[in-house]
């Protein structure tokens, strides 16, 4: 518990109030370092050089501590693995330059000096780095389309993000790709901003949900889909020290694999997602 005092005598209610030339002494609990949880799994590294490194995250995992998480997480991981990172975000979040939600799978790309990391920050606002994702929808879309809308935290429930007119700015562009026989859609999306949730209230304001999303209304039962079905496909990037741009593809996880390969033709998939032509569907954008 932090003490304070007020004209050298001690104050144990919160609301007694000060007035002015007041002399106000105080001693502030040390914060408890945190220990991480044992780590017990391994990540996929798509690339790593000595600026930065690219992993396909997997469902489940949380991207950095925060007070509320008390597993392991992926700084926890890197830490463990003893690779260098950029400390520009923080100590609780070593090299993480742009986040993904924890149910979402796929590319995360992670600083391991400040001035990559910098590098890449300045290029997630200019937009010449970015993300191409993958997912899974109840319902087909009526046509390919742009949400502009702006997100805030949901009023009435903390857990959720909504379209609230005082938000902050996002755009998302949706790409229809292969329809089911039983109506469930492949859609590729594009994000020009990085909200929590973006893709997923975005599509809430179609009418639309990916499958495993209960949050957002999709009705199922866990035993059958077991995570929201949103995969960080593609990032594409231009390397901060030699210029080079560069692209990354996370290859899907088995049971998102496994879904798509039982409603969809293999074939047609892999046109689809071809990741030397999946960016160049969002013409419209």
């Amino acid at each position: 518990m932090d003490w304070y005092c007020v004209n050298t005598k001690t104050i144990t209610k919160t609301s007694f109030k000060v007035v002015i030339d007041d002399e106000i002494g105080y001693i502030i609990k040390e914060a408890e370092k945190r220990v991480a949880p044992p780590i017990d799994f391994d990540i996929e590294i798509l690339y790593e050089d000595e600026y930065l490194l690219v992993v396909n995250k997997p469902s489940g995992l949380v991207v950095h501590p925060a007070p509320s998480v008390k597993e392991a997480t992926l700084v926890d991981w890197l830490i463990h693995k003893g690779i260098s990172l950029s400390t520009i975000s923080g100590e609780e979040r070593h090299g993480i330059v742009h986040r993904i939600d924890k149910e979402t799978t796929g590319a995360l790309v992670v600083a391991k000096d400040n001035k990559t990391h910098e590098a890449l920050s300045k290029q997630l606002q200019d937009k010449s780095m970015g993300r191409y994702y993958l997912a899974l929808i109840d319902c087909p879309l009526k046509d390919d389309i742009i949400v502009d809308k702006p997100i805030a935290r949901n009023p009435k429930n903390r857990l959720m993000m909504s379209v609230v007119h005082e938000g902050r700015t996002a755009k998302t562009a949706f790409v229809k790709l292969l329809t089911s026989r039983y109506n469930i859609e492949l859609i590729a999306a594009k994000l020009f901003t990085g909200r929590t949730h973006q893709i997923r209230v975005h599509l809430n304001t179609l009418g639309r949900h990916i499958l495993g999303d209960n949050l957002y209304g999709f009705k199922t039962k866990r035993d059958k889909i077991a995570r929201v079905n949103l995969h960080a496909y593609l990032l594409y990037l231009v390397h901060p020290e030699s210029g080079e741009r560069m692209e990354f593809m996370a290859p899907l996880f088995p049971d998102m694999k496994l879904y798509i390969s039982k409603n969809f033709d293999q074939s047609d998939v892999d046109e689809k997602i071809d990741p030397l032509i999946l960016g160049t569907r969002f013409t419209h954008s």
